[in-house]
């Protein structure tokens, strides 16, 4: 037989589907094959034979449909060809990071579900059970990892490397961040006249998502011991990996989100002007220039020494010279910091740091050392590339409850003096906190 060679795949019920089915190409199009439901006696190996029969008979050339493709409306198209086309239009004019989550989201969570629905067939309550069912595998996961048995799935980045990370529950404000992008697709599926109306849209559709308190650090104590703890792993002759103190300082003092970060190239410092030009962020405020504090300039100017960057060379590199991503940040630069200054205070009987130390909580503290040098909250939110004032102002709230002793040191430690504050207004500082 002439054409494309017969091909195809079992489908198992779950993620919006009751029953086994086969989806086949054959005689250039593509078929769809109910089998039948688990409670049924179907199973999954009953299901690949099946699926190797009709195979076989499509080869033969004697393979014919049971019953005929369900009619469907000319302009009813399927979620997945309408979806893939509506990405296909949207990526290039997004960011780069912003494209791979739209993607991530889609593959791996949307099209699961409604892959096989044609948008007349996504209702408000078929967006209400997706939202139900991620909420439900949510829990299953989270009670998993409380009994110990967390799954690890392979994890494939940017650059094709492969990884194993334990299986995580999705947040609430996750599933939303589904429901919105499912909302741009049908927006374009009604404004085409596809659909009624857009099922997605609406407050309705999501979940609560609590806002918790900011997490940063805010004590001149807890920025400068995970200053000394980034060199002390960067002067550690067993360490792989160097330039820990460089990404601290800039992440701490520079406020950049971890990707922009990792984006940086040599071009993108001007030392001599104490600026960092951020050009590669996933919002149109992020495009910004931040002014370097001293202590910021003064690290990154020794990096650079020790670190030959020339105009297009990453500013902070892994072992191989590449630049390091998000995620490297996060593993391979802030988790082993925090967890070795963790220790600086434990032997030193200091306070422990907040809970749940990331890269984007570090961008949090570059904002609470703004306003403890005195920035107003405008210019604290163009330093950091906000477009909305509300977190701005609830880390300013938070940081004006903080003694003037304590602003004093922040403001002496990033100006590159003294900060130690004696040992009176240490006990009171470690009480307001």
């Amino acid at each position: 037989m002439g054409g494309r060679p017969a091909t195809g795949q079992v489908l198992k019920p779950g993620k919006g589907q009751r029953s086994f089915a086969l989806r086949v190409w054959a005689y250039g199009k593509r078929e769809y094959i109910t089998l039948g439901r688990p409670e049924d006696g179907w199973t999954l190996r009953q299901a690949e034979r099946e699926l190797a029969v009709v195979l076989r008979d499509i080869d033969l050339g004697v393979w014919k449909p049971s019953r005929p493709e369900p009619a469907r409306a000319e302009n009813d198209p399927l979620f997945h060809e309408f979806a893939s086309e509506w990405f296909a239009a949207k990526q290039p004019e997004l960011a780069p990071n912003t494209a791979r989550s739209y993607r991530n989201d889609l593959t791996k969570h949307l099209l699961p579900f409604f892959a096989e629905h044609t948008l007349s067939q996504i209702t408000i309550s078929e967006v209400d059970r997706y939202r139900q069912e991620k909420v439900h595998e949510a829990a299953r996961l989270t009670a998993a990892a409380e009994e110990g048995k967390t799954r690890t799935v392979v994890v494939v980045d940017r650059r094709g490397r492969s990884y194993q990370r334990s299986e995580r529950p999705l947040s609430n404000r996750s599933i939303n961040m589904h429901i919105d992008v499912l909302s741009q697709i049908l927006a374009l599926a009604d404004d085409h006249g596809h659909i009624p109306s857009n099922p997605a849209r609406g407050k309705r559709r999501r979940l609560k998502v609590t806002k918790a308190r900011p997490v940063y650090l805010d004590s001149a104590e807890h920025i400068a011991v995970m200053l000394e703890a980034a060199g002390e792993l960067d002067r550690d002759p067993k360490s792989r990996t160097k330039g820990r103190r460089a990404a601290i300082a800039l992440l701490i003092l520079g406020g950049p989100r971890a990707s922009s970060a990792g984006a940086l190239v040599g071009r993108d410092q001007d030392l001599a002007n104490g600026r960092i030009e951020i050009g590669r962020d996933k919002t149109e405020a992020g495009v910004r220039e931040i002014d370097m504090l001293p202590l910021l300039r003064e690290i990154l100017t020794e990096h650079k020494a020790t670190n030959a960057t020339g105009p297009d060379d990453p500013i902070l590199t892994t072992r191989d010279g590449n630049a390091r991503d998000r995620h490297n940040l996060r593993q391979r630069v802030v988790a082993p910091v925090a967890a070795k200054a963790e220790e600086l205070l434990a032997d030193r009987g200091g306070q422990p740091l907040p809970h749940g130390i990331t890269p984007h909580k570090l961008r949090h503290t570059f904002a609470s050392v703004l306003f403890a040098i005195g920035k107003d909250p405008t210019y604290v939110m163009h330093q950091l590339g906000h477009t909305d004032p509300a977190f701005t102002l609830r880390v300013y709230a938070h940081m004006m409850r903080r003694g003037p002793e304590e602003r004093e040191a922040l403001k002496a430690l990033v100006e590159g003096h003294d900060w130690t504050l004696g040992e009176e207004q240490a006990e009171e500082s470690a009480e307001q906190r």
